[in-house]
This record gives C-alpha cells, sequence and structure tokens, in this order.
C-alpha cells in the first residue's frame, strides 16, 4: 500500500470514529478516559497538534467543533452529566504515576 493510500484509508477510518462518537453521547469522556486512556478531548488536542505539524491554523476550539459536531461548552450542556464518585476514583487510579 503506498503512502497516499494508507493516508486516505486513515483519513476515513477518523471520520467513522468521529461521526460514531457523535452519535454515542450516552458515552461520556470519563468513561473513555477510564477504559481507553483517552476521550473526545484527547481526540481533538491530537487533532490540533497534527494541524501544528503541518503549519495549518486551527484552534483548540475549532478541533473541538469539529470531533463533538457543536461547540463544546454546547455539548457539555446537551450532554455531559456529573461523574459519579466510582468514575472519578477510577480516572484518579488509572492516571500514569510520576516518578
Amino acid at each position: 500500500m503506498d503512502k497516499s493510500r494508507q493516508t486516505e484509508l486513515e483519513a476515513a477510518a477518523f471520520r467513522r470514529l468521529v461521526e460514531h462518537l457523535r452519535t454515542r453521547t450516552d458515552v461520556q469522556n470519563i468513561d473513555m478516559m477510564n477504559l481507553a486512556g483517552f476521550c473526545r478531548n484527547c481526540l481533538s488536542n491530537w487533532l490540533e497538534d497534527a494541524a501544528k505539524q503541518q503549519g495549518v491554523p486551527l484552534t483548540r476550539d475549532e478541533a473541538r467543533r469539529h470531533v463533538y459536531g457543536m461547540p463544546y461548552e454546547e455539548w457539555k450542556a446537551r450532554h455531559q452529566t456529573d461523574a459519579s464518585a466510582a468514575q472519578k476514583a477510577a480516572f484518579e487510579n488509572a492516571k500514569p504515576k510520576s516518578h
């Protein structure tokens, strides 16, 4: 597979992941962090980082809008719930420990 085809396939997979996350508003970011070690915000940050590496202007807010499909504050107001004590404890336990 040539590099161009690989990039096209990776981009298609990224778009599918983003669309899937937009439809699964029941899945909270803290749950994703606890289970997978990343969330929608991480994905937004990675998109922003990739843009910077390519010299493409993209703000954090623009990256989040791309991933969430709406402004981040709007998504939080519509879909984010308060984290339970168990979710918060799992998040703290899952954090990488500093040396």
